[in-house]
């Protein structure tokens, strides 16, 4: 690597500390980092705005953007009320069973939506129940965007990283659920058992906050029923949409995007108080990320970095697929995987086409898939649900900290992960 490329590392290595530690906020950090980025000529505007492999990814802020109108809106009608009621009733209060409900839900909606629309209807509900019975939200919202995470791993449109390998390895929705899906059943289930464990402080049970809230009636939490109608159809068009997306030659942000607009166009609400409710630090931690990473991309960095990892296997197919597995995990971790499957895809494409047979090269996707959409549980920045999930936290008086998130996450990634590669090397070598 150039000057360049190491002056690009050490920026980015001095943000992501001050994000770790908290010195600095981590919307600050981010944007810091993407001013300095130019300066050292480790990018500039044409890239850092227009490239699609090296800048800013539009199609990730106005998905959001567009969801997040959405939700603003469905806020208005009461049904998050309606179903954090729903559920706390479902569960009998009982706060282990609801953390299974939620999270299991969570999953699957997760496989079917994109994870970030799925955290984005979720952890409002989330935050409303914990509030009705007396529960920690924390452990709550961390327990559910890692259930996202896996769950999303499950389907082509579960994770933006999916829809990228997708693309470029020319696999099929039924793919990704014949290979991915399996898996990811196999994974919840671990992961049910380890919330059990890993968030036990958090179930306190309130004899009279449960007996109040089964009390309650869910229907009266809805407070305008037109209104909730006219959401309910813009979000069927809009989820339609996102699992058609493909067909219909649509990105996922504009799908989202156009729901949103036409949703605050026709709901008769005040556009400045919809607006109000857009989780903008998000989208602007996000923008200054895209454009750090971005540098490293244009700079080569993460590039080397594939290729090291694929030198280091020399093309040994066992080897070369744990190396997927478990190499990908940090960089997701680090840099967001997002960005990371994007610039590495390539590079795993070339190494699939020397693999062999279509099998195996099929296999080395999987294992890529696995390693990437795992590692997003890793850290607060490994994921576009972890981003929008803290700041949608911060929002609600509840901040979750940069280790706090990553002492759970750090683990659940360890066994996820390790679970995954032994379903690879036994799917595909020991009983192959």
């Amino acid at each position: 690597m150039d000057v360049t490329a190491w002056l690009a590392v050490a920026v980015f290595a001095a943000v992501y500390i001050l994000i770790a530690t908290e010195w600095v906020h981590r919307v600050a950090a981010a944007l810091g980092g993407a001013v300095v980025m130019p300066v050292i000529g480790a990018t500039h505007a044409e890239h850092a705005f227009f490239s699609e492999d090296a800048g800013i990814d539009w199609n990730v802020i106005f998905l959001l953007l567009g969801m997040m109108l959405i939700v603003s809106v469905l806020k208005r009608t009461g049904v998050f009320e309606f179903i954090a009621i729903w559920a706390a009733k479902r569960a009998r209060g009982r706060p282990y069973r609801l953390m299974v409900l939620l999270t299991v839900a969570t999953a699957f909606l997760s496989a079917w939506l994109d994870n970030v629309t799925t955290v984005l209807l979720i952890a409002p509900v989330t935050i409303l129940v914990c509030t009705r019975l007396g529960l920690p939200v924390i452990p709550y919202l961390i327990a559910e965007v890692m259930a996202c995470n896996i769950g999303g791993a499950a389907t082509l449109i579960g994770d933006p990283p999916n829809i990228m390998i997708g693309s470029r390895a020319d696999l099929s929705f039924n793919d990704f659920l014949i290979h991915m899906a399996p898996i990811v059943v196999v994974l919840m289930a671990v992961f049910v058992l380890m919330t059990r464990v890993m968030f036990r402080s958090a179930f306190r049970y309130d004899p009279e906050r449960v007996d109040a809230v089964m009390e309650l009636r869910e229907r009266e939490a809805i407070k305008d029923v037109r209104l909730l109608v006219v959401s309910g159809v813009v979000v069927v068009i809009v989820m339609a949409g996102f699992v058609l997306h493909t067909t219909l030659h649509l990105e996922p942000s504009v799908v989202a995007i156009s729901g949103g607009l036409v949703l605050l166009a026709v709901s008769r609400l005040s556009p400045a108080d919809v607006v109000k409710d857009v989780e903008w630090e998000t989208l602007a931690f996000f923008t200054g990320l895209f454009v750090m990473v971005g540098a490293m991309v244009q700079t080569g960095v993460i590039a080397d970095l594939g290729e090291a990892a694929a030198r280091a296997t020399e093309g040994e197919l066992l080897g070369t697929s744990m190396a997927l597995t478990f190499g990908s995990v940090v960089p997701s971790a680090v840099i967001d995987n997002i960005p990371f499957v994007a610039s590495v895809s390539p590079i795993v494409s070339e190494i699939v086409a020397s693999a062999g047979g279509p099998q195996q090269a099929q296999m080395l996707w999987w294992s890529f898939a696995l390693g990437a959409d795992l590692g997003g549980n890793a850290t607060i920045i490994a994921s576009s649900a972890n981003v929008v999930v803290v700041g949608i936290a911060e929002r609600s008086g509840h901040h979750i900290s940069f280790w706090q998130f990553s002492r759970y996450g750090l683990i659940v990634t360890a066994v996820t992960v390790t679970v995954s590669a032994l379903y690879v090397w036994l799917r595909y070598f020991a009983l192959a």
